[in-house]
């Protein structure tokens, strides 16, 4: 495996691959719940299934965040064979608008900046 770039954008990332194994491996890998659980297992998923798919080229999915601020993003993965007789995997990760606002919690010292009492 050979990471070759990973890209940083507002509303998520994106990351590339060079697998040595053939597309239809990587493929079963990542699109067959049993295969696919054994890396990105269902808890993580909002929905089991792929919101779409591209049968042997792309698939995507519906992730859920236990942690705001994003509670639900989305994964697509790509693959695409690749000159060494293997395969590339692009990942990208977008983040979507389902977020909880931060509440704005109040402490007993208010988060005021200290005074100092006159004698």
């Amino acid at each position: 495996m050979n990471d070759q770039m990973t890209k940083v954008q507002e509303s998520g990332f994106e990351q590339r691959y060079d697998l040595d194994a053939p597309p239809e491996k990587v493929w079963r890998a990542i699109s067959i719940a049993e295969f696919r659980e054994k890396w990105l297992p269902k808890d993580m998923l909002a929905d089991p299934e792929s919101v779409s798919v591209t049968p042997g080229e792309r698939v995507r999915y519906r992730l859920r965040d236990d942690t705001p601020p994003f509670l639900e993003s989305f994964v697509t993965f790509t693959i695409a064979p690749n000159a060494a007789g293997g395969t590339s995997l692009r990942i990208i990760h977008e983040l979507t608008g389902a977020t909880v606002e931060r509440l704005s919690r109040s402490v007993a010292n208010a988060n005021s900046p200290p005074l100092m009492l006159a004698a």
